[in-house]
């Protein structure tokens, strides 16, 4: 039996200092039908370099396209009959690929695999990127199965389900996967498995994650109004509820410090924010102990903040936007005509999602 070709697409912005890790584990998979396009996004460093040194196809892009339309490049320049999209900051396990294939044969209905990001950094980090990573583990692995949101730093699927479903939307950034998520799961179930997993770094300053946890809630708002509620596994109600409460608590601090008579609601709304979400802060317990999670705990709260900020702006702009209402909105072919193709540039007549 002949093994599928996969094309495990990389795309790159300055990325030189993860890089190499990231390719010695592709190089290091035990699936022997493999290969490997790196598509530089017009980085400054020396990204390409480093890609020059392993045996891969180097793809560089004249400007800077975002990170949607550099997946788009290497699905389009991929040879394989499956694309593993994999981010420049990941290193795979060995049986990665071999298990999302296998995974992807074993039922039909199953459009694309996403894995699950290790407990352990890629590199060393700092306070900051450890919380992160453990957060996002415990977040994926508590929702292992069918799920809506596709996780494009570690995916498989289908090279012809990705360009007949017309690829990431260029126009976006932050909340492109989402979107394509969204359009995958109305057709195909997405798969969110711990047989394959990455060691990855993520954030590792308060001021970025902050930042990116604003700018991806209130991108979100069109997204989750149009379809009525949250994606389906990994934000669940619970978790919302933990943020709301968890920025109530952060917004109330200054009072009860001025006031003893608010400090009993700032109080319950802290409880309230580590008991909605209990399971993680226990596992942080468990992972790196007491002293260590009620540091981290304080990290999560102003991650709950951003959030909920993020989302209030978000709907503000969502009763004042009509452009921002549309933000998802592509325009749907009349019955029988051909799907559009996979998009190579911004559809122009799309807002710049990207900007804050």
């Amino acid at each position: 039996m002949t093994l599928p070709l996969v094309s495990v697409v990389i795309p790159l912005y300055n990325d030189a200092r993860t890089l190499p890790a990231c390719l010695d584990a592709v190089t290091a998979q035990t699936y022997p039908n493999l290969e490997i396009v790196v598509v530089d996004d017009a980085s400054t460093d020396d990204s390409a370099l480093v890609a020059e040194k392993y045996p891969c196809r180097l793809v560089r892009q004249e400007r800077n396209a975002g990170p949607a339309e550099t997946r788009n490049r290497g699905a389009r320049e991929a040879r394989g009959e499956i694309v593993f999209f994999l981010d420049a900051d990941v290193g795979l396990s060995p049986t990665s690929v071999a298990a999302a294939v296998e995974r992807l044969a074993a039922d039909p209905e199953t459009g694309s695999v996403c894995g699950i990001t290790a407990k352990e950094p890629l590199l060393p980090t700092t306070r900051v990127g450890d919380y992160r990573i453990l957060q996002s583990y415990y977040w994926r692995i508590s929702s292992e199965g069918t799920v809506t949101p596709w996780f494009s730093a570690l995916a498989a699927i289908r090279r012809s389900l990705f360009l007949d479903s017309g690829g990431l939307n260029p126009a976006l950034r932050q909340t492109e996967e989402i979107d394509f998520g969204v359009r995958l799961s109305a057709t195909h179930r997405i798969e969110l498995s711990s047989a394959v997993v990455g060691r990855h770094n993520d954030e590792e300053r308060l001021s970025g994650l902050v930042r990116k946890l604003f700018r991806r809630a209130r991108l979100r708002v069109p997204l989750y109004v149009d379809h009525r509620g949250f994606m389906r596994g990994f934000e669940t109600r619970s978790r919302a509820v933990a943020a709301l409460a968890a920025a109530g608590a952060v917004a109330s601090l200054p009072l009860a410090l001025v006031s003893r008579r608010t400090l009993p609601a700032t109080a319950a709304l802290a409880a309230g924010a580590v008991l909605a979400d209990r399971g993680f802060h226990a596992f942080l317990v468990r992972e790196r102990g007491v002293p260590t999670a009620v540091a981290y705990t304080a990290l999560h709260f102003a991650a709950g903040t951003a959030v909920t900020a993020g989302a209030a702006v978000g709907a503000g702009q969502w009763l004042l936007s009509p452009r921002f209402r549309r933000l998802y909105r592509r325009q749907v072919p009349p019955a029988g005509a051909a799907r559009p193709p996979l998009a190579g540039a911004p559809d122009p007549t799309a807002p710049p999602a990207g900007r804050p």
